[in-house]
């Protein structure tokens, strides 16, 4: 989507606003905390914020959260003279950081739907309180990115991290899986800064740094069936397409591909998908838009911003966020070996979840309105939003919303991810605001953006939760078909 030169001059008015908040802490030499979330935008946004903070001179930490509910709340506002900075949350959880933080500064940085209206303490710079979509054109870690710019023209040298959070939060989906909205400013200011190239190519992963039958086994978004995750089928597979596998004894990566040979293997991979009732647009989701981190070492994870992406994402689904957020602030060393252990274990925990799931195909509960993944306690909690992600690219013509669930038990409630599909957003349809009627209703918590969220409830209203929602997805899109 385009935007007006007003709404931009408003968001970053906003930005400008926060920076001088944080910069008039830092001059009374208060501590700042920094609070995030564990995903890779979130992540991103934490090392953004502490790059820009540790060039400030200022006394700060921060803490990566698994998500924000009351618990996490109390503890911020248990902060005594500290100023706390909230990066990729915050936004839907106003009514409660309200109580807490109520007369006191507060920075709010998120680009999730808002859920009320904040505290006038409250400095919360949002994409969605002026029109612009959070969910496709601004991430957590842009929102980040615009203040620590507003800091000081110093931080537009973070702007690639910015990518690196819009494209761990998927938001690559304008024209050819590139980055658009505001994110396209980010973009103009990385590759200005000389940190960005962006080029056109498919998206395996690990284009850089993998073998060429490693990458696309480990490809899961387009999910491939039979091909993802089967290093061995994948051998097979681009023998059989004549794709020479090895140069001098060296496996050969994507990079090292010829235009041609690249598009042999995405034919064969539009011919198989085509045979197994996937459409062309499945296939077109391998070919797109590759942001290249010109500063880091070819034939590093560190290398291709997806891939990036990928691994701080696992660092916070293996809960080891300090090593991701470590990374972003500069660290090469004792810290990017652990975080490719993480990935290795993360990409392992995905496969074994997708296996569980061909093995228990009646564990996917087509309900009237949505489909249900009963993840039980068999999927981490942790993992349920890169599992409803893949599910959804790969539900042949996803009509319905899908709710992925798994219980935690020590807290007594089960853990919610849903994804809907662009066709229903674009008619109007918001599962965010599906999951936060509902969790409030059975005294949980929920919300996100009208084509992806989360939520939390109760684990004994697990079966009248999930009720509920399939009825109010049902008069949502009615109340659609009317307008229509």
């Amino acid at each position: 989507m385009t935007y007006d030169d007003q709404q931009i001059r408003a968001l970053l008015e906003e930005a400008r606003e926060a920076a001088e908040i944080i910069l008039e802490h830092i001059e009374r030499d208060d501590c700042i905390t920094v609070f995030s979330h564990m995903d890779a935008d979130g992540i991103s946004a934490a090392g953004i914020m502490g790059v820009a903070l540790s060039r400030a001179e200022a006394r700060f930490r921060i803490r990566v959260e698994r998500w924000l509910d009351e618990k996490v709340a109390g503890e911020i506002g248990s902060e005594k003279n500290t100023l706390p900075i909230l990066t990729d949350m915050g936004s839907g959880y106003l009514d409660v950081l309200n109580e807490v933080m109520k007369g006191r500064p507060l920075v709010i940085l998120d680009h999730h739907q808002p859920n009320g209206e904040p505290d006038e303490s409250f400095v919360h710079v949002n994409p969605e309180k002026i029109g612009i979509d959070g969910a496709r054109d601004l991430s957590g870690a842009g929102t980040a990115y615009l203040t620590a710019k507003a800091i000081s023209e110093h931080n537009k040298d973070l702007a690639y991290l910015a990518i690196i959070g819009a494209l761990g939060d998927l938001q690559d989906k304008h024209e050819e899986r590139s980055l658009g909205g505001v994110n396209s400013i980010i973009v103009k200011d990385a590759v200005e800064s000389g940190y960005v190239k962006v080029e056109t190519d498919l998206l395996f992963f690990g284009r850089e740094t993998r073998p060429i039958h490693k990458a696309l086994a480990y490809t899961t978004t387009p999910f491939i069936p039979g091909i993802s995750g089967e290093e061995d089928r994948c051998l097979t597979f681009l023998t059989q397409l004549g794709i020479k596998l090895k140069e001098n004894d060296r496996w050969r990566a994507l990079r090292d591909l010829s235009q041609d040979e690249k598009r042999k293997i995405f034919s064969g991979i539009s011919d198989y998908l085509a045979s197994r009732g996937y459409k062309l647009d499945t296939t077109m989701g391998l070919l797109g838009s590759v942001y290249i981190l010109v500063k880091e070492e070819p034939w590093t994870p560190l290398r291709d911003a997806r891939e990036f992406a990928l691994l701080l994402n696992a660092t916070g689904r293996t809960e080891k966020t300090g090593v991701g957020v470590a990374i972003c602030m500069g660290d090469r060393s004792k810290c990017l070996e652990e975080a490719n252990k993480a990935l290795e274990e993360y990409r392992k925990r995905i496969n074994k979840h997708l296996r569980w799931l061909e093995e228990h195909p009646d564990r996917l509960e087509e309900m009237e309105n949505i489909y249900v993944l009963h993840g039980g306690q068999t999927i981490d909690e942790k993992m349920i939003s890169a599992i409803s992600t893949i599910l959804s690219t790969n539900l042949p013509n996803l009509k319905k919303p899908l709710i992925v669930y798994s219980i935690v038990p020590e807290e007594g409630l089960i853990k919610i991810s849903a994804r809907t599909s662009e066709i229903l957003t674009r008619k109007g349809f918001n599962i965010g605001e599906v999951l936060r009627i509902a969790a409030e209703k059975f005294l949980g918590t929920g919300g996100g953006h009208d084509i992806a969220a989360g939520a939390q409830v109760p684990f004994a209203e697990r079966k009248l939760f999930l009720e509920f929602v399939d009825d109010l997805v049902k008069k949502e899109l009615n109340k659609i078909e009317g307008r229509s």
